[in-house]
């Protein structure tokens, strides 16, 4: 099933088409990335979908019908601009935020407590939120979008002012959601975390969407024909190949012998194993699939081509 789906939503400013007859689904209880570079149209997306701004033309449905303000009160939304009230003390600030989202403060005050404490962060209860670092105003917020656990959960760029170790505890947060039963759109232009924990994608430029899928099968849309073998022992680099197998690199230690191969198009996996299997003993074998980021700049600056020649 899917929580939400947009049909050819278009928004214009003045002269620029934000958006243009995007059309796309987001599964329930998955981690959606929303990628694309900046000015793509993803912000004017997420917009529509929280209500705040209204498409010019199509649709957006959320569980099967068109999308109402009541429906934004069962979504979180983490903005990429952060937006706390420096002046409050961090406990006034959260509580103020989960009663606008409808929660008891009793309820509220022990909830939030528990993310505090989960987040390893209760000494800041009481301190007044200009003296937070920069990450750690962003824990607050992610605390303040989740506290009220919303059904469907947007985070813009939510890695931002992080360290290598808290950004590790968000994603082990947000794969704890998920598992909770929330759908989350997550945009980011980080690529190696969208790799890591999103189930699907869509890759949006100049406001059109240019791929959709999961993330795997996106990746293999993109594959090279590269492959990685690791062979027990040393590589005699003098046994000649066949002209569709070109060695990129070797790399070598005392047990084994890895090496990446380019194969012509006409030639495959079952080719390189039945070449290499005849001589050497093989201790892995895979194929190199292009990252997300070689997929990104790939299909980005192939889109952005066809733009200036039109």
């Amino acid at each position: 099933m899917n929580i939400i789906e947009t049909h050819d939503v278009t928004k214009r400013f003045g002269s620029h088409t934000a958006l243009n007859r995007l059309s796309l689904s987001i599964r329930q209880g998955s981690i959606f990335g929303l990628l694309g570079p900046n000015g793509a149209g993803k912000t004017t997306l997420i917009r529509i979908l929280t209500c705040i701004n209204v498409a010019d033309s199509g649709s957006v449905l959320f569980q099967g019908h068109p999308i109402t303000p009541a429906d934004v009160a069962r979504i979180g939304y983490l903005p990429e601009e952060r937006g706390l009230y420096k002046k409050m003390k961090v406990s006034e600030q959260v509580i103020y935020f989960a009663r606008l989202r409808g929660m008891e403060k009793k309820d509220a005050e022990k909830s939030l407590r528990a993310w505090f404490e989960k987040f390893q962060i209760e000494s800041w209860w009481d301190r007044r939120v200009e003296e937070l670092s920069k990450g750690m105003q962003q824990k607050v917020q992610f605390i303040s979008t989740v506290v009220h656990r919303p059904d469907f959960l947007i985070f813009d760029e939510p890695f931002s002012g992080f360290d290598p170790i808290n950004a590790e505890q968000l994603k082990q947060e947000i794969r704890e959601l998920k598992r909770d039963g929330s759908t989350i759109i997550l945009s980011t232009h980080n690529m190696a975390s969208v790799e890591e924990i999103c189930d699907d994608i869509a890759l949006i430029n100049h406001g059109e969407l240019l791929l959709n899928g999961a993330v795997g099968t996106v990746r293999r849309q993109f594959r090279q024909n590269k492959f990685r073998i690791s062979v027990e022992g040393a590589f005699d680099t003098s046994t000649p190949l066949p002209d569709w197998a070109r060695i990129i690199s070797t790399d070598s230690d005392k047990h084994a012998t890895t090496l990446v191969l380019q194969l012509s198009d006409d030639h495959g996996a079952n080719d390189l194993l039945r070449l290499f299997i005849e001589q050497y003993r093989i201790a892995d074998f895979g194929e190199i699939l292009p990252s997300m980021n070689d997929v990104f700049i790939q299909a980005v600056q192939s889109n952005s081509q066809k733009h200036q020649q039109s």
